[in-house]
């Protein structure tokens, strides 16, 4: 996701838009990106910290984003 600070352009416009389709209750959107990881790890704190090496090093620009991240075991 864009950092709080950044101004979302794309969000913006979706938030401008909630009342054209019924939904004047909704003031505010934050446009992001989703991303999913198939990890093989042996627990669950390996694969942490897996993603979080993989984020900071590849998957976001800290200097424009911010992320987040949830591990849960495959189904």
């Amino acid at each position: 996701m864009p950092h709080d600070a950044l101004l979302d352009p794309q969000g913006k416009a979706v938030s401008s838009a909630m009342i054209n389709v019924g939904l004047p209750n909704i003031t505010s959107a934050r446009i992001g990106k989703h991303i999913t990881c198939e990890i093989d790890a042996s627990s669950k704190e390996e694969a942490e910290g897996m993603i979080q090496s993989a984020c900071e090093k590849l998957l976001c620009n800290q200097i424009m984003e911010k992320f987040e991240f949830r591990v849960s075991a495959a189904e």
